[in-house]
């Protein structure tokens, strides 16, 4: 795979080795939402969730040829010429949408020069054979196509509480069939989340040590204002946990990962004038989190996979 600096296969490190150059996402929004939000299954949404995890410089008004257009040149401006990229299609469930529409958007994304794949972040339950079919069909044409499941956490209980509106079946169900087409699977996960403890957080990475993905993203639970989270905060029903405890806690499902698996993200940002907490979830602290989390499994001698259980991994017999 290359020179790898760090104790884990970053996303970085990934791409360049795959091809040979950086590979720059391009986030989009989609005016979609969610079946926990709109009545479907549940309302309100996940009590973390603030505008469908949208990115305040995002908005869904903007066509999305435009988003994409805007995206690729700002790319280019700041690395150059030679370079590849990915369509993310990232806030609210990219897959919650009849077939035709989910075609059109993601058929856009082949009109660009130097596209090499998609991103599609999308809940598990929100992922039919009809959908899957469809992008498969793109990594048929050649794109690398990643579909990315939202699970937070293994915790039946915490799902519940956070509004998820689904189970755990459903997410372990979502990526074995994804599975079975030539799709790339991420997992998200979240660290932190009101009354998880540690063994909480470990069989959350074991889980998904025991499933075929191809990568996860980890992030630290933030508190966002306007949302029904930040309320509970608030009333003291929960406490975030410090950037010492995280950079441990992430360590222990870095060890756990096998190797193979592509980390995409090891912390998340939000923008200052909407963070309540903690404080290192802001943007100018991404490289401070990075370095923490890096330096504690410097500390233990250990890195990613260094404590994978062989009967968890997959491919065992």
């Amino acid at each position: 795979m290359g020179v790898q600096v760090r104790p884990f296969l970053s996303l970085k490190d990934y791409f360049v080795s795959k091809y040979g150059r950086r590979v720059q996402k391009i986030t989009v929004a989609l005016p979609f939402t969610c079946p926990n939000r709109d009545g479907t299954k549940a309302r309100g949404g996940c009590t973390f969730c603030y505008d469908g995890s949208k990115p305040s410089m995002l908005t869904p008004t903007v066509p999305l040829r435009e988003q994409i257009r805007k995206g690729i040149e700002k790319a280019r401006r700041k690395y150059g010429e030679d370079i590849y990229f990915f369509v993310y299609y990232q806030s609210y469930t990219n897959t919650y949408a009849d077939i035709e529409t989910l075609k059109r958007v993601y058929d856009t994304a082949l009109e660009f020069e130097g596209v090499v794949g998609i991103d599609v972040g999308t809940r598990p339950d929100c992922a039919p054979e009809e959908v899957l079919d469809l992008l498969a069909e793109y990594s048929e044409r050649g794109l690398e196509v990643w579909i990315e499941f939202g699970l937070q956490s293994a915790n039946f209980e915490t799902l519940k509480r956070i509004n998820r509106a689904h189970g755990v079946s459903d997410f372990v169900d979502a990526v074995l069939r994804a599975k079975k087409r030539p799709l790339k699977v991420c997992a998200h996960v979240i660290v932190g989340l009101p009354h998880e403890d540690r063994e909480d957080i470990i069989e959350t990475a074991k889980l998904l040590a025991s499933l075929p993905i191809d990568g996860v993203k980890i992030h630290p639970l933030h508190v966002i204002r306007g949302t029904v989270m930040a309320r509970e905060y608030e009333e003291g029903l929960f406490k975030t946990i410090s950037l010492e405890e995280y950079a441990k806690l992430c360590a222990d499902v870095i060890e756990i990962l096998p190797s193979e698996v592509v980390i995409h993200r090891i912390t998340g940002e939000v923008d200052e004038n909407l963070l309540i907490a903690p404080e290192y979830c802001k943007p100018s602290m991404k490289n401070k989190v990075i370095n923490e989390v890096i330096k504690e499994l410097e500390i233990r001698g250990t890195y990613q996979g260094s404590k994978t259980n062989l009967y968890l991994n997959r491919g065992a017999t």
